[in-house]
């Protein structure tokens, strides 16, 4: 495993690292859930990321149960805020309020007393910028986060919020986690270019498009059984296009290609996310320790200007 630093931050995460969205504390029994992350522990992934709302909180349960037997200081815990935890009018969103409360929480159902990357889930329009900056400070100030990052802001949130930071002399964010893969590269647009000026690490989500970037759904085929897609609690985000038959047979077409450089398609869809350096990790979601092992192998591994070349034109890019 490799290790890459976490946007211009010190900290240094693992090039693959193992989430829990849809996944721990739900869809995937605990025990197996627990094998996965003690597996990808053990391959040197020490990047951990979850949130606050997947399985409202049981995810972090599972999370933090599952590292409690590794030093505190030998891996990095990422979890977030900001969606909906209660029915209340407060219990939602980035106010000074909502943000306290909820790390609180978080820390108590992870069994930790400090978390690595906190991060705003998406941004909030209904708080001045300025209230969730100095939240979030404070939460640094006392030792009870150690980093801050962002999930899916747009180019000119993230340059609003450091631009706020540096004149108030708060804490800067270093990371965000969008949405990146091989078939949606929005990312690209305004994010990554201001990114990449300002040192802001991107913590890849969805890397392998849910799945479909594997290989393993069939054009003109229903989804196998033990897949995402066959899952009703875990396909509710394979839309947009994702199993749409033109796109599926394009991804076949990338078979070849894979197979050329000595890599399975999962491995080469990472390789493909970490090509640029400014990616800090990419994201993967295991339901059963052998994906963390095929995973994990994606980390170190390089493919050449001309492959990358050939992948965009075999996707129509």
């Amino acid at each position: 495993m490799e290790y890459r630093n976490l946007g211009k931050s010190g900290v240094k995460v693992s090039e693959v690292s193992l989430g829990s969205w849809l996944t721990y504390g739900g869809a995937t029994e605990n025990e197996t859930a627990t094998a996965c992350v003690h597996r990808a522990y053990e391959l040197g992934i020490n990047f951990f990321d979850t949130a606050n709302v997947y399985a409202r909180g049981e995810s972090e349960k599972v999370v933090g149960a599952a590292l409690k037997n590794f030093a505190r200081d030998s891996y990095v815990l990422a979890t977030k805020v900001y969606f909906p935890m209660g029915d209340g009018p407060n219990d939602r969103g980035l106010s000074r309020k909502h943000i306290m409360e909820q790390c609180h929480l978080s820390l108590k159902r992870l069994g930790t007393d400090y978390i690595d990357l906190y991060q705003c889930h998406r941004y909030d329009e209904g708080v001045p910028l300025e209230e969730t900056l100095r939240a979030l400070d404070d939460l640094v100030s006392q030792g009870k986060v150690l980093y801050v990052g962002v999930s899916e802001w747009k180019a000119a949130q993230i340059g609003d919020a450091l631009q706020l930071a540096d004149k108030l002399n708060l804490d800067r964010i270093v990371s965000n986690q969008p949405y990146y893969n091989m078939t949606g590269r929005g990312l690209e647009e305004e994010v990554l270019p201001l990114c990449e000026k300002e040192g802001i690490g991107q913590v890849v989500y969805s890397p392998l498009a849910q799945g479909v970037l594997t290989g393993k759904y069939q054009p003109g085929q229903k989804p196998p059984e033990d897949t995402r897609a066959a899952d009703p609690q875990q396909n509710m985000f394979m839309g947009g296009g994702k199993l749409d038959d033109a796109q599926l047979e394009r991804v076949q077409k990338l078979k070849p290609i894979a197979e050329r450089e000595g890599m399975g398609m999962a491995q080469m869809a990472l390789a493909w996310c970490l090509r640029k350096p400014i990616i800090s990790s990419v994201i993967i979601g295991a339901s059963r320790p052998q994906q963390v092992d095929d995973n994990a192998a994606a980390s170190g591994k390089k493919l050449s200007d001309e492959t990358l070349k050939e992948i965009d034109a075999t996707l129509g890019v």
